[in-house]
């Protein structure tokens, strides 16, 4: 009986120590739908970053992973500076690594991907999403985990499961092929907590 409450208490610290709450949500993948302007032509220009691939199962969420998310999230927010498209590029949408550390929201997403993917995570685990935020489009990365999907966000440092963060989930890249966006249907779907 010790060896159970020794194992529960164990869950319950992992579980704590990485902010998960009980019964995380997924974005449930919808039908084929629009490409934003923006991904579309970033994926003219570097189309080796937008083809077909594998999909990986959602990764198993760990201490370590999760320390690599929130390290990412932080040192990316922290280090680029808020800058429009129309005022760096001089272009209403224009989806780029961030030039001269400035940038918009895709920009810093297109950054932590880069670098989460250079982490050992898979394409099919990071998904460029679209939301709204307050009525204004809005992009974000998801991360697919064993635990339910979490949202890191350039607004923000603290990194939230889907449910948390207020915005309403209209599209996200296909999580088969990084050059297609399906929408996402209805509300998020639970994740049965282990």
């Amino acid at each position: 009986m010790r060896k159970y409450a020794v194992a529960a208490l164990m869950a319950g610290m992992l579980a704590g120590s990485i902010g998960l709450a009980q019964g995380a949500q997924r974005l449930s993948a919808g039908g084929a739908t629009s490409i934003p302007y923006g991904h579309l032509d970033l994926c003219k220009r570097y189309p080796q970053q937008c083809g077909a691939h594998r999909v990986m199962p959602p990764v198993a969420l760990s201490d370590v992973r999760w320390g690599k998310m929130e390290r990412i999230n932080q040192s990316v927010n922290a280090s680029v500076a808020p800058k429009s498209d129309q005022d760096n590029y001089g272009k209403r949408d224009y989806w780029t690594m961030p030039a001269k550390r400035m940038g918009d929201c895709e920009d810093y997403v297109l950054m932590k991907r880069a670098r989460l993917l250079a982490q050992g995570f898979s394409a099919s685990q990071l998904l460029i999403t679209m939301v709204r935020n307050r009525g204004e489009a809005h992009i974000v990365l998801t991360v697919r985990t064993d635990k339910g999907d979490f949202v890191l966000d350039n607004l923000r440092n603290e990194i939230l499961p889907v449910e948390k963060t207020g915005y309403n989930y209209v599209k996200m890249q296909a999580p088969n092929h990084s050059g297609r966006w399906v929408a996402i249907s209805g509300h998020a779907t639970e994740i049965a907590s282990n």
